[in-house]
């Protein structure tokens, strides 16, 4: 491998990855205001020694190589498979919502009863927001869900511990599974749902 000293740009584009796991090539050009493409194809290029590049579709999908793992301490393994996707659109949902600071991925919420494992989290004007994406998953998996939601409220723990109920995100596919999500969710005091064509 070529040693190369990377810049502080080139690090932080490492480490960004390390959070979220996988990126396109626009959501890293956006983040990072690369400008044009073949000036991110470049970037993009100049670190391949620490990158992986898979295809989907029209679009360039990157993840850390083992070199990019060693070089921010990372230790988790990333592989490709059908939950790509799923983290594309969280991830998007991400810089949808203007990079929230503290945002958190995969957390573990119980009230001690019921227990759920959220796809995001964070807040906006000191409420919690849970994201919840909804891309292969059946919408027998998501009502099962969004009826531990219920349990959730109907228990009030988890509004002694945090003050509020949080507001309820969908990221969904289609106009028909946003319509159907939605209905589902009538039970819950703030739920909104988007497509991911939206967003984009």
């Amino acid at each position: 491998m070529r040693k190369k000293k990377l810049s502080e740009r080139d690090e932080q584009m490492l480490l960004l990855l390390k959070k979220f796991d996988f990126l396109t090539r626009d959501q890293l050009n956006r983040y990072f205001n690369l400008g044009s493409i073949r000036n991110t194809n470049r970037v993009l290029y100049e670190l391949s020694d620490y990158l992986i590049s898979i295809r989907d579709g029209y679009q360039s999908i990157y993840y850390l190589s083992k070199h990019g793992r060693e070089y921010v301490g990372c230790e988790k393994i990333r592989k490709k498979g059908g939950h790509v996707q799923h983290v594309i659109m969280r991830n998007e949902f991400w810089l949808f919502y203007g990079c929230p600071v503290d945002w958190k991925n995969e957390i573990k919420v119980s009230d001690g009863e019921t227990q759920i494992v959220v796809d995001a989290m964070f807040s906006k004007y000191n409420l919690y927001h849970f994201l919840e994406v909804d891309n292969m998953q059946t919408m027998k998996e998501n009502k099962s869900k969004i009826h531990r939601y219920i349990e959730l409220l109907k228990n009030d723990l988890l509004v002694q511990k945090l003050f509020h109920f949080p507001k309820i995100i969908w990221l969904t596919t289609t106009e028909l599974r946003r319509k159907q999500l939605i209905e589902l969710s009538k039970d819950l005091p703030s739920v909104k749902v988007f497509t991911f064509d939206e967003i984009r």
